[in-house]
């Protein structure tokens, strides 16, 4: 029951704090109704599982130069996808949406994923909090740790998720003026996330 708790704790935290991916399930779920943010939302149960392996064979640090070429590798998806959403908000009007709704399904979980993967920070969470957790959960049963697993991912993904039913359901009341807006300010939110990510990558080279 421990294990469980300290999985939905720590699940439930992750999955509130703001960055790109929470910024791309918002975005998305403005852009393209709440299944668009839904798929966005389940990016880390389709791409979490060769970080959680390659956590527990590190265990202890990240390899720097691997901790680099994510960070960069981040980065830059991250201000492409900032670019793209401030280009789309010029223009942006909530009359397309029923025409979008539907559409680019796969784009919508892709985004996700590299998104999700590309991120140094649940790769840096795994091995530095979650990892040791779960190989403790693990060693006292086999049960503790799929406790602490499905604790974890619950509340990840479904904060993220009860986030995009929020933001679809007090769409209704937008107007095309402070959509735009959200957008755009959707759009300096990456771009913040993704200077910061460079910024991460500066410091990673004058270690």
């Amino acid at each position: 029951m421990i294990h469980l708790l300290s999985g939905l704790t720590l699940g439930f935290a992750a999955g509130v704090s703001p960055g790109p991916l929470m910024t791309l399930v918002i975005t998305r779920t403005l852009e393209r109704g709440l299944g668009a943010g839904l798929r966005v939302a389940i990016a880390p149960l389709l791409t979490d599982l060769p970080i959680i392996a390659l956590s527990l064979l590190v265990f202890a640090a990240l390899p720097p130069m691997l901790e680099l070429v994510l960070t960069l590798g981040g980065a830059c998806f991250v201000l492409y996808l900032a670019w793209e959403i401030a280009r789309q908000a010029r223009h942006a009007h909530l009359a397309d949406l029923a025409q979008m709704k539907g559409q680019r399904v796969s784009a919508d979980i892709w985004q996700g994923m590299v998104v999700n993967f590309l991120s140094p920070h649940p790769w840096l969470f795994w091995i530095s909090v979650a990892a040791p957790i779960l190989t403790r959960a693990w060693q006292s049963t086999p049960w503790s740790g799929i406790g602490f697993l499905a604790g974890f991912y619950a509340t990840l993904v479904g904060s993220k998720m009860l986030i995009a039913v929020a933001i679809a359901s007090g769409r209704r009341f937008l107007n095309d003026r402070w959509y735009r807006r959200i957008l755009l300010a959707s759009a300096l939110l990456l771009a913040f996330f993704a200077f910061r990510l460079f910024w991460q990558a500066l410091e990673t080279v004058l270690r």
